[in-house]
């Protein structure tokens, strides 16, 4: 094939441009979407990392958010601090997923027990109140959930049945699996699964009591699960609450040197943690991002999204909002939700020619 010399010199300006643009975008996305630090890792395996966690010293904000990546697994897995806890999820929402073993306390025939407990302490981490139950299953079954510190606390919940027919699969309503709330501010818990009768009256069906907090959705009780839960489960997800030391916003931004806010032009907004001391960030309305890193949190262009923009007719983006406009010849408010754009009235023009018979 063969070129002429404006073809040549049209494909040697794409050499060159190309690259360019795709450098341009390359940082562009870098950009909006940065969550860690620069120079530092932002994943760990399936795991995004977002500062303030990081995976090595001068990546995380302080060793609370200390995520350790272990690359002998395929994939790496990230855990919190130096310790053994899986954490499969991180949210700057001032949430985090975690995997935490399961209680039990099981029965051989003649009554003879086995018993396996669970505890977990988390220091900075408290259980989110909200996102969490306390879960049981069995027929011969007490479960306690005790903690001392941060708070206080003894719970629990009793699920008992005579006969597997009358457990309903999906309900924990007591018969057969029981749930009950966390009370707020617990960063530390230990199980206890008791028995009335050492599951001797219902081991055909039902030989172990377990017991376990777990992410609520993360756990559908199933019929099944009174005779082999253990076997097809070792660990449930778990949701926990993170937040910026020990001080509200108010007091927080008084020292603004380590004030955690940062993304500039006021793009952030302070909010106090629900569960427990300290406080997280989060990027006003009409931005996204990352609210800990100085340019953050950026722009979201609502005219690129019909589920965020409400315009009838003409989308204008601005910086942290947007504007909606009707065509020409259009009038209203120009809001989907409003009433609109609608044709303006015609103006009447009456052209009399002359000599014309009215």
């Amino acid at each position: 094939m063969c070129y002429g010399r404006n073809a040549q010199a049209t494909l040697s300006w794409h050499k060159v441009l190309l690259p360019l643009i795709l450098l341009w975008a390359t940082k562009a996305v870098v950009v909006v979407n940065a969550l860690a630090l620069k120079g530092c890792d932002d994943q760990c395996g399936n795991v995004n990392i977002p500062y303030p966690f990081g995976t090595r010293e001068g990546c995380y904000m302080n060793e609370t958010f200390l995520i350790t990546c272990n690359r002998t697994y395929n994939p790496p897995l990230a855990f919190m601090g130096e310790g053994n806890i899986n954490v499969t999820e991180i949210w700057l929402s001032g949430e985090l997923r975690i995997y935490a073993y399961v209680a039990e306390d099981c029965y051989s025939q003649t009554g003879r027990n086995t018993y396996y407990d669970s505890g977990l302490t988390l220091h900075n981490f408290p259980i989110s109140n909200t996102r969490n139950k306390f879960t049981a299953i069995g027929c011969d079954t007490n479960a306690l959930i005790s903690g001392s510190s941060g708070i206080n606390y003894t719970t629990g919940c009793i699920s008992l049945c005579a006969d597997k027919k009358d457990v309903v699969e999906g309900s924990c309503s007591g018969i057969g699996c029981c749930q009950t709330a966390i009370p707020k501010g617990v960063v530390d818990f230990n199980i206890s699964v008791l028995s009335y009768n050492n599951h001797t009256t219902v081991w055909d069906f039902n030989p172990c009591s377990y017991a376990f907090v777990v992410e609520e959705g993360g756990y559908n009780f199933s019929v099944r699960d009174l005779r082999d839960f253990r076997n097809r489960t070792i660990e449930t997800p778990m949701v926990l609450n993170w937040a910026i030391g020990d001080q509200n916003c108010s007091e927080a931004k008084k020292d603004l040197q380590n004030y955690a806010c940062t993304s500039k032009d006021n793009r952030t907004v302070c909010l106090d943690s629900n569960n427990g001391k300290g406080y997280y960030c989060s990027c006003s309305k009409g931005f996204e991002g990352n609210p800990y890193l100085p340019d953050g949190c950026q722009d979201i262009d609502e005219c690129q999204n019909a589920t965020l923009s409400l315009c009838a007719q003409k989308c204008t983006n601005y910086n942290g909002t947007y504007e909606c406009s009707c065509e020409p010849g259009y009038e209203g408010d120009a809001k989907s939700d409003g009433t609109g754009c609608r044709r303006k009235p015609s103006t009447l023009i009456v052209r009399v020619a002359l000599g014309e018979k009215h």
